[in-house]
């Protein structure tokens, strides 16, 4: 078991590694830093949004809790 603070500085450092990921293969497709740095905004806004409504469904599911079935 972790800390949340710890759980906390994973999720921001993964969250920042993967729009940094973005971000760069925008460019490099497409070649324009604008457009690539909204992409990556659009991209981090959208994942955050989508990784709330994963966990609450998740949450939802006993399956694999610990004192459950």
């Amino acid at each position: 078991m972790e800390s949340t603070k710890r759980s906390l500085v994973k999720t921001i450092s993964w969250r920042i590694t993967g729009s940094l990921a973005t971000f760069i293969i925008s460019y490099l497709i497409i070649g324009n830093i604008a457009v690539s740095g909204t992409i990556a905004l659009i991209q981090v806004t959208f994942n955050t949004i989508l990784y709330f409504i994963h966990e609450r469904i998740w949450n939802k599911i006993s399956w694999g809790k610990i004192g459950e079935l």
